[in-house]
């Protein structure tokens, strides 16, 4: 507790025997930040720029993926910061808002996720009535409820959490998450009820729409010509991939913080460090990759620039 500001530090000792390649591991953990800004916004760039890829798909991709950059810029530059620092800690506010942010991102990433399932099961499932269902202004409002409705109900959380007493000043984590709760004194019954409010509404129900529209999209191409099943593996494919590997972030992240004292700091260390770096470096490679529109500019761009 800092008495001369009243304001209260928590220690982050998840670091282990890091401090030992503090160094090493800060020039790692910034080449792979850089990568993961330069991957990222290289394809919201090219889909900006190119008039072929303003269509609700290549859209919903280009803020999955600044929701990427977000998410990265919310933890990486705190965490190189304490590699280098000699004591790792963080003001109590501080860690509630990055929490805010971290979870803020998390959930318009599964909205967004959502809103391209129902993209895709239009085009698919409804060519002729695309146009009419999937309009610029429908795609917009979309965009804007999946990042400002996790915003609000975010927020909510972290206003009460921001009020209530702490009593623990360690956590044995490389960033703030849902781990916070366990410096509080008591939490109290309805934050928890509202917690459980909030999974169900940016995680649970979004995941299970993703999975009732791949469903219909599955079913419905089973039924139909060569063609359409083609492009449904096309259209569909990187969109799984993100939502298996986006998933097993969400559930890592509500795991570790029940089995926290069941898992050595070693392995917590190595498992968070995977899972803030494959989810927004692997988003732009899938679909730079995937995509064949957007790998098409892709590949031009290279082109261009070795000749």
């Amino acid at each position: 507790m800092d008495e001369t500001f009243n304001e209260t530090y928590i220690t982050l000792d998840g670091f282990v025997e890091l401090h030992k390649y503090k160094y090493l591991c800060f020039v790692i953990m910034f080449m792979l930040y850089v990568l993961i800004i330069c991957f990222n916004l290289t394809i919201v760039c090219l889909i900006w720029i190119h008039q072929n890829l303003h269509e609700p798909m290549y859209i919903f991709i280009a803020a999955l993926l600044i929701n990427s950059v977000l998410f990265s810029t919310n933890i990486y530059p705190k965490l190189l910061i304490d590699f280098v620092s000699e004591k790792q800690i963080i003001s109590y506010s501080l860690c509630v808002f990055q929490a805010f942010i971290y979870y803020s991102v998390n959930g318009s990433e599964f909205l967004l996720l959502a809103a391209m399932s129902y993209d895709r099961y239009v085009s698919i499932c409804k060519p002729l009535q695309y146009p009419t269902i999937m309009r610029k202004r429908t795609v917009c409002i979309f965009v804007v409820l999946a990042w400002t409705v996790p915003i609000f109900e975010v927020a909510v959380s972290a206003v009460l959490n921001a009020k209530i007493k702490v009593c623990n000043f360690i956590l044995k984590i490389l960033f703030c998450n849902n781990s916070f709760y366990k410096l509080q004194c008591v939490t109290p019954a309805a934050l928890t009820i509202y917690g459980v409010f909030m999974l169900l509404n940016l995680a649970i129900f979004p995941l299970v729409f993703i999975l009732f529209s791949y469903t219909r999209i599955l079913i419905i191409s089973y039924r139909s010509c060569k063609s359409v099943r083609r492009k449904a593996a096309q259209t569909c494919l990187p969109h799984l991939l993100v939502l298996i590997s986006f998933s097993s972030f969400l559930i890592y992240d509500v795991v570790i913080v029940k089995l926290e004292s069941n898992i050595t700091a070693n392995s917590n260390v190595i498992m968070t460090l995977q899972m803030i770096l494959y989810h927004p470096l692997l988003n732009p490679i899938i679909y730079g990759l995937k995509m064949k529109e957007i790998y098409k500019h892709l590949k031009r761009l290279f082109q261009d620039k070795t000749n």
